[in-house]
């Protein structure tokens, strides 16, 4: 080991020598931090101001190139949300992000990240190679969006991972892992986690969120709002986003408490902030706190911000940075703060060092789209997919039963590409995108094709088409949405209902059936009220596909008939409202009434953490390792769970925990603990958890840890739902003794 680390060091220090740079921040061999110094400290007050001013977007970008030093131009607007976005060139896409939290599985979820990622280097690689530095050919992502899915409305939520705080949090880690990889040197890409903070509409119901005050109350912002922008501080993200909207008032991109005070001070943030795409400027267009760009200039980078992302401005805002210093407004050495992390950045991707000794410099385009991430794109679609209805069991499809029957797909999203996609898409070669209709032709079966209705909004529609098609057919796939016609970034949606006739649709194709299964396919982001269809005895299943991308057809028709021991393990990630009475409104930002958290007596339509499985879960022995705890001590608990039915089967261990005696304000319950374990038939698998002394901390003024009674749930959903698989809930009691502490205490 010792002689390998003496090669390593001797290989590395060659090749500095060979590489024959006359500046210190060119040599491997030095530390990180004197290398990002030598370069700032050779910098002009102009050339720094355009380091800062350059974040993207058109004449807003790439970061210029100082030719004296060597130094080549960078492109920091980038998307990676679920594979390469936007980018010249093609790309595998994944599903959309609220399918991947759906999946409930960290796993996963960061091996997207990191097939994302590589296909994100190679394509930057070459790009490099030929001198384009135009918007996302850069290594630095926009990615991920952990925003709270706090009302059903908002028009991003297909971006999130969901409504709860701590699956937000263990998925952004997950995430930002993948993007950045685990070589001890270099990241592949680097992560930037945002909207940072308290952004989760409105977009444009009913104010616009370019001027709109979030008003959060401090314990909502402490137990909802920061919690998962923690988690991907801690997983060592080199990025953070902040957004559009005032806090109490003060714009987040102007915003000191948030860049500085809890970011870096609080948390130990040590990376850059960068701004939505416009936030700087709409400090003063639209939200009428500054009075000119200089003033915002002088607003921005004194709270935290180190890098401005303009919409097509040349002349943007950090441009007055020069001016600001000049008046002695910023001072240098701040100026030299607010660029050291764009430099570490950009050295730690590699930049500065001699290619060879990057292992990412020799990923190439043979890496996009290659066979094992479209194979990830099949597998990360399946493991999204949400049962919802399950008749008699109709699901799966006999594959053998159903050979030579005539299938029906019908719908606006039966064989629409593009509507099964969502926000933010990476754009994949056409070869290897499929419909629900071109899914079905793989199966031994008569497929038969209507839309009935031209789109998503089907405001034009044709009952004769839908009937007439549905009356000739043995089984009919209907397949309903949204789209980004309906919810997407700047639109929200108005209410809870399918769109236009696409609940007409729906009724008639059960008519026409006349008893014949009827197998309903939801494409959409935030929740649809279904309640006919959960009700209908004529609709016999029903799958939530969420924004599939790519893979769709493949993917649903390998679930349709548990293809290879396929069986449904996806959970839904939000509450989905059981009509508008249980919707508040969207600009009000408190907590109560919303998510599952905060729901109440209120009886949703489908809970958080809903789903059905091809077979059945049998939960027992849950064990508390220690049933009294001293106040910082960790609770351990395992318990087994079995397969009890017929097919092989993935489960989502789901772990609960609720205060019995808080002396504050807490949630009725909270998501402590998750696991997606695969369960042979008829076998049983321990499952072990460890909740931390900080899942039971409350805020009061800071964060505190009570003695007190606590209640664990664990199965495979939450407790105490009028609408749950046929799993059973364990439930436990645990006591914390002692005295009050702080956490940071512990």
């Amino acid at each position: 080991m010792a002689q390998t680390v003496l090669l390593s060091i001797i290989f590395l220090l060659s090749l500095a020598e060979s590489f024959g740079q006359e500046y210190p921040f060119m040599n491997p061999s030095l530390p990180w931090n004197e290398r990002v110094n030598d370069l700032i400290s050779r910098l002009t007050l102009e050339e720094m101001v355009l380091q800062l001013a350059r974040g993207g977007v058109k004449q807003n970008g790439p970061a210029p190139p100082i030719p004296r030093l060597g130094v080549k131009p960078y492109s920091w607007n980038t998307e990676c949300l679920r594979g390469d976005v936007q980018a010249p060139g093609w790309a595998t896409s994944f599903p959309q992000a609220l399918g991947l939290a759906a999946t409930f599985s960290h796993q996963l979820v960061s091996r997207v990240a990191n097939a994302t990622a590589t296909e994100v280097r190679a394509k930057h690689n070459y790009f490099i190679s030929v001198e384009n530095y135009d918007d996302h050919t850069g290594l630095s992502c926009f990615s991920p969006v952990i925003n709270i899915m706090r009302h059903p409305l908002w028009g991003r939520n297909q971006e999130t991972y969901g409504e709860d705080p701590y699956l937000s949090g263990v998925l952004a880690t997950a995430f930002v892992s993948g993007l950045q990889g685990d070589h001890p040197r270099y990241i592949k890409t680097n992560a930037g986690c945002k909207h940072f903070d308290a952004h989760g509409g409105p977009e444009n119901v009913p104010v616009s969120r370019f001027s709109f005050d979030a008003q959060v109350l401090e314990r909502d912002m402490q137990m909802t709002f920061l919690p998962q922008f923690h988690a991907c501080v801690q997983a060592g993200t080199y990025s953070i986003m902040c957004s559009y909207n005032r806090v109490n008032g003060v714009p987040a991109c102007a915003n000191k408490r948030l860049l500085t005070d809890i970011l870096r001070s609080e948390w130990g943030f040590e990376g850059y902030v960068v701004s939505d795409e416009g936030a700087i400027e709409f400090i003063m267009e639209q939200h009428n706190y500054t009075s000119s760009f200089l003033e915002t200039a002088v607003e921005a980078v004194k709270a935290g911000c180190n890098l401005e992302l303009s919409i097509n401005l040349a002349d943007n805002v950090f441009m007055k940075v020069q001016d600001a210093v000049m008046i002695g407004n910023i001072t240098k050495e701040t100026l030299k703060e607010r660029l050291y992390p764009l430099f570490y950045t950009r050295m730690r991707l590699g930049e500065f060092d001699p290619p060879q000794m990057n292992p990412y410099s020799y990923l190439d385009l043979r890496s996009v789209q290659s066979q094992d991430h479209r194979d990830l794109a099949v597998e990360a679609s399946i493991k999204s997919f949400v049962l919802l209805k399950n008749i008699k069991e109709i699901l799966p499809l006999n594959l053998e039963g159903i050979r030579g029957k005539k299938l029906g797909v019908i719908g606006p999203f039966a064989d629409d590409p593009k509507s099964l996609f969502g926000d933010y898409e990476p754009y994949p070669d056409p070869q290897y995108i499929t419909t629900p209709k071109g899914g079905m032709a793989i199966l031994p079966v008569q497929v038969s094709y209507a839309a009935g209705c031209s789109d998503a909004q089907c405001e034009k529609y044709s009952p004769a088409e839908i009937k007439g098609l549905v009356q000739s057919v043995d089984i009919t796939i209907v397949c309903l949405g949204t789209g980004i016609s309906i919810e997407s970034e700047g639109m929200d949606r108005l209410d809870l209902s399918l769109p236009g006739h696409q609940a007409d649709l729906l009724e008639d194709a059960v008519s026409a059936a006349a008893g014949h299964p009827v197998i309903l396919l939801l494409f959409n982001a935030g929740p649809l009220d279904i309640s006919w269809a959960k009700n209908s005895n004529g609709v016999h299943a029903i799958l939530e596909c969420f924004f599939p991308a790519q893979a769709a057809g493949v993917a649903i028709a390998k679930m349709l008939i548990g293809a290879d021991g396929v069986s449904p393990a996806g959970r839904l990630p939000a509450t989905w409202p059981a009509g508008m009475e249980q919707v508040p409104p969207m600009e009000n930002y408190t907590m109560q009434g919303r998510t599952y958290r905060y729901y109440g007596n209120q009886v949703p339509l489908y809970p958080f953490g809903y789903g059905l499985s091809y077979t059945r879960f049998q939960y027992s022995e849950l064990v508390i390792v220690r049933s009294s705890l001293s106040i910082c001590e960790i609770l351990k608990l395992s318990l087994q769970v079995k397969n009890s039915g017929s097919r092989v089967g993935e489960e989502v261990v789901q772990v609960y925990m609720s205060w019995s005696d808080a002396s504050v304000p807490v949630p009725d319950r909270q998501l402590v603990g998750t696991e997606r374990v695969n369960v042979p038939v008829g076998n049983s698998v321990k499952v072990s958890f460890s909740v931390l002394p900080m899942q039971r901390a409350v805020w009061t003024d800071l964060w505190m840890l009570e003695p007190g009674n606590f209640l664990i749930y664990v199965g495979g959903q939450q407790p105490f739902q009028q609408t749950r698989a046929p799993s059973n809930i364990l439930q436990a009691s645990f006591t914390v003794h002692g005295t009050a502490l702080p956490l940071s205490t512990c």
